[in-house]
């Protein structure tokens, strides 16, 4: 299946999508998983609640938000693939960060749970047909793809885990 073009996701999401290196999916998000379970493996408990400056998210709030992401992204991508036509709503990441109450949990309860939680989306993922991939839908008032949202949850998280590697290691 060809990568997602520039009309099948919103402006604001390219730079996740262009991020993405190659053009199987699948592959970039299990490769992912196991490179992203490396580095979060890296951090010792003591550094689980660190913020590189001021105002930013600890490394447990990074997690928490990668998660939180990645669901809304995969339940997008369900409804769109199941045939939604209302729009999903958008979603206000800072909210979802400070109402997650990730520095209270163990580090590696959270770094365990995102594994699980890629681990069950690759699954629900892979059961996608390519004219499931090629549906449209609308989230956060923008046109989108299936498989434009999985491109998104890939970019996304090599964007933070990028972050997370040059300022908290």
């Amino acid at each position: 299946m060809p990568r997602p073009s520039n009309n099948d996701f919103a402006p604001f999401y390219a730079s996740y999508v262009s991020s993405v290196e190659g053009d199987d999916i699948f592959k970039v998000l299990v490769k992912q998983s196991q490179d992203t379970q490396k580095i979060l493996n890296c951090f010792p408990r003591h550094k689980g609640n660190f913020a590189y400056a001021e105002g930013k998210w600890t490394v447990k709030q990074v997690i928490g938000h990668l998660m939180d992401t990645e669901r809304i992204f995969a339940y997008r991508a369900l409804c769109i693939a199941r045939g939604e036509k209302q729009s999903l709503p958008g979603f206000n990441q800072d909210a979802y960060v400070d109402e997650g109450m990730f520095n209270n949990r163990e580090l590696f309860d959270l770094t365990y749970e995102f594994r699980l939680l890629r681990e069950s989306n690759l699954l629900l993922f892979k059961s996608f047909t390519e004219n499931m991939l090629s549906k449209r839908g609308v989230a956060n008032n923008y046109d989108v793809t299936v498989l434009a949202l999985l491109y998104i949850i890939a970019g996304h998280e090599k964007h933070h885990m990028k972050i997370l590697e040059e300022r908290y290691l």
